[in-house]
C-alpha cells in the first residue's frame, strides 16, 4: 500500500474511527516516524506540600489563607537551596516509583499574578500563558493571559492531525458555578478559550464521529462497520499487528461499555442533571483519560491538555474508595491544621494514582519501531496554586514524564532559583519537542538543566 501514513481511516455513514499504525500495511523499510506528542494534566486547588515536596516533610501548613500572607511565608521560608540531585519518592509521589526513570520533577517555578485578582481563576487560566502584568498592562488585558502553550505546540505538532489541540475536563458538573476561568487552562488568544470537553459521551463524538452525528442514533451502527472492516484487514496483517488491533477494538468496545454504565448510574440515582455527586470519579477520570490515550494513539491529535478536576467550585464530589461520602476539595484545602492535611493527602495520591494509570498506558503502547508512546512524548502535570491553603503563586511543582527528547535526563529532582518564570519551563519543554521558539510569554530563557 503506497504512501501509508499512520492513520487509517474507517468511514461510515457520517462517522470515523482511526485505527493506530500498523506496520505490516507499511513498505518495507519506510515506516513513518513516530510522532512527538505533549500532554499537559493540570490539578486543581494546590496540594499538600509536606507530603509531595522532597524536603518539605517536616513543614507545617501556615494556616492562612491569603496571597498577601503567602509573601510573607516566602520572604521568611523560601530559602530552599537550588540545584539538582536524585528525586526522592515522597509519601504522595509513591504510586509513581514505576516510573521514576521517566520522570523529572521540577520546582521554584513562579507563575506572573495580578493583585486584586482571584487566585484560583488565575491559577487555571493564566498557568499556560504566563502573560506578566506589566505586558498586560501594556496591552491593557483585564487577565494575565494570552496564547496558550499547547496551542503554540499545537501549531507544529498537530499540522497533520485532524486537531490540532484537544482539551478535556473532569469536572462533570453540567451547570456552571463559577466562571469559564475556573474551569479551562487552554486559549487560543486572549479572551478566545478553548472550551473542554467534560462529557464522556461528548468526547467519544468529537473523536469518532462526525459534527453533525448523532450518538444515539449512528454510534451501533458505526461501530458494527468499523468491525466488520476491522475483520477483513485482519487477513492482511502479520502476527504482532493483529495483536495491535484486537487490543485496540476491545478498548473501543470498553469505552462504550463503560459509557453505558455511568449513564445507568446516574438513571439509577433518579436525577435528570447528573452531578459528580453520583457519578464516581475514578471511573469518570479514567475514562476521560482512556479517550485521550486514544485520540492520541490514533493521531487525531498530538497535543491534549486534561484538567483533573475544576478551580475552586465549592460543590460536593465522589471520590470512590477514598471517602464514604462527597467531599468538596476546595474547603478541604483550607482545613490542613491538625490531621487535617493528611485527608486532603488522600485527593493528591487519587490524583497520583490518575497521573500513573496515563503513563503506563503510554509505556505499555508500543510504536512501529517498538518504542513506547511515552518514549516520543512529553507528558507534564502540575498546578498553579503551590499550596492550597496558602494561594501562593510561587514555587510551583511541575512533573516532566517521558523521552520526547533524547538529551532528557530522568530520575532527578530540580529546584530551580527562586523567582524561575514557569514561562522558562515552557520555552523548554516547546524546543524539546522541536519547536524554534527563543522567548515565551515572560520567559528569561530556557532551563538548561533539564537536558543535561
Amino acid at each position: 500500500m503506497r504512501n501509508l501514513s499512520r492513520r487509517k481511516f474507517l468511514v461510515g455513514n457520517g462517522g470515523l474511527l482511526t485505527l493506530p499504525f500498523l506496520p505490516s500495511l507499511a513498505r518495507r523499510g519506510k515506516l513513518s516516524a513516530s510522532a512527538k506528542r505533549f500532554v499537559m494534566m493540570y490539578l486543581p486547588n494546590g496540594l499538600v506540600r509536606r507530603c509531595f515536596i522532597p524536603g518539605e516533610e517536616e513543614n507545617s501548613s501556615p494556616g492562612f489563607k491569603t496571597v498577601k500572607g503567602s509573601e510573607k511565608f516566602r520572604a521568611n521560608s523560601d530559602s530552599t537551596p537550588s540545584g539538582m540531585r536524585p528525586l526522592k519518592m515522597t509519601s504522595t509521589l509513591k504510586p509513581l516509583s514505576g516510573h521514576l526513570e521517566n520522570l523529572t520533577l521540577v520546582t521554584g517555578l513562579d507563575r506572573p499574578y495580578k493583585l486584586g485578582g482571584d487566585a484560583h481563576e488565575q491559577g487555571a487560566s493564566c498557568y499556560l500563558s504566563s502573560v506578566s502584568p506589566e505586558e498586560a498592562a501594556e496591552k491593557k488585558l483585564r487577565f494575565l493571559q494570552g496564547r496558550t502553550l499547547d496551542h503554540v505546540i499545537g501549531d507544529k505538532l498537530g499540522r497533520e492531525s485532524p486537531l490540532k489541540t484537544l482539551e478535556i475536563s473532569c469536572n462533570g458538573f453540567t451547570r456552571g458555578k463559577e466562571s469559564t476561568r475556573f474551569d479551562n487552562i487552554s486559549w487560543s488568544g486572549v479572551d478566545q478559550v478553548a472550551p473542554s470537553i467534560k462529557d464522556p459521551q461528548a468526547l467519544y463524538d468529537r473523536l469518532f464521529l462526525s459534527a453533525d452525528a448523532r450518538y444515539n442514533d449512528h454510534l451501533n451502527e458505526v461501530t458494527s462497520l468499523v468491525m466488520a472492516d476491522a475483520k477483513s484487514l485482519s487477513a492482511k496483517l502479520g502476527r504482532d499487528d493483529k495483536g495491535t488491533l484486537d487490543e485496540f477494538m476491545t478498548m473501543v468496545r470498553d469505552i462504550e461499555i463503560r459509557m453505558v454504565r455511568l449513564r445507568k448510574l446516574v438513571a439509577e440515582a433518579g436525577i435528570d442533571r447528573p452531578t459528580d455527586e453520583v457519578l464516581p470519579r475514578g471511573e469518570y477520570v479514567k475514562l476521560q483519560c482512556d479517550l485521550m490515550i486514544a485520540a492520541l494513539q490514533m493521531g487525531i491529535t498530538n497535543v491534549t491538555t486534561m484538567m483533573i478536576g475544576p478551580e475552586r467550585w465549592n460543590a460536593p464530589m465522589l471520590y470512590e474508595s477514598v471517602f464514604d461520602k462527597p467531599v468538596v476539595h476546595h474547603s478541604m484545602s483550607h482545613s490542613q491544621r491538625g490531621d487535617g492535611y493528611a485527608k486532603l493527602q488522600k485527593l493528591d495520591l487519587f490524583h497520583m494514582e490518575k497521573y500513573d494509570y496515563v503513563l503506563s498506558r503510554m509505556k505499555n503502547l508500543k510504536e512501529a519501531d517498538g518504542s513506547s508512546m511515552l518514549d516520543h512524548s512529553v507528558v507534564a502535570c502540575g498546578v498553579g496554586l503551590g499550596d492550597g491553603a496558602t494561594h501562593q503563586y510561587f514555587d510551583l511543582p511541575l512533573m516532566l514524564a517521558g523521552k520526547a527528547n533524547p538529551k532528557m535526563k530522568n530520575g532527578r529532582h530540580l529546584q530551580c532559583p527562586n523567582g524561575t518564570p514557569i514561562s522558562n519551563a515552557w520555552l523548554s519543554i516547546a524546543g524539546h519537542l522541536g519547536l524554534e521558539m527563543n522567548r515565551f510569554s515572560n520567559s528569561t530563557g530556557t532551563i538548561s538543566e533539564l537536558f543535561s
